[in-house]
């Protein structure tokens, strides 16, 4: 079985809010870009937090561009794993991201956000001595459907107040 690689970290030294999943699915990677799955919530949450409605609808260097306005990082908490098909469930031999070198280049960061438990599980073991604020989110993916889309931008909509 062929091991997943995480892209490169999207952050810049005015990041003020680091959101992390736990690695790429097959259509990101596939796509080589985050959040490539057309079923997945990320882009239509992160629009609607920062008042961006129509940004799941722009092309792809468009929303990082309102990211990078926005004061939003983008990142994984694993560099890579051996995972057949996308689902976290499936990680197996998983090797961490350097989460704590990232940070220490980033002076304005005010929180970290986990996109899903499975990312919160092993971010906040990584980052429990971090000087930033923990936030744990429901996963913008298709395969998280327990909780109902508008319940999950109530909880995204949360992360405003470290953007300001």
């Amino acid at each position: 079985m062929t091991r997943k690689s995480a892209f490169a970290p999207f952050a810049f030294p005015d990041t003020r809010v680091l959101i992390l999943g736990s690695l790429p699915g097959e259509a990101s990677l596939k796509a080589a870009r985050y959040y490539a799955h057309p079923q997945n919530q990320f882009w239509r949450l992160v629009g609607g937090m920062i008042g961006r409605e129509e940004l799941a609808s722009l092309d792809y260097e468009d929303r990082l561009s309102a990211l990078i306005t926005a004061g939003i990082g983008v990142w994984d908490v694993l560099a890579s794993a051996v995972r057949p098909g996308s689902l976290d469930a499936a990680i197996r031999e998983a090797e961490h991201a350097p989460l704590t070198e990232l940070i220490a280049t980033l002076p304005q960061l005010r929180a970290v956000a986990f996109n899903g438990a499975t990312a919160a599980r092993i971010g906040r073991k990584l980052l429990a001595d971090a000087p930033v604020e923990l936030v744990d989110l429901p996963s913008s993916s298709p395969a998280y459907a327990a909780m109902p889309l508008a319940e999950k931008r109530r909880r995204w909509l949360e992360l405003r107040e470290f953007l300001s």
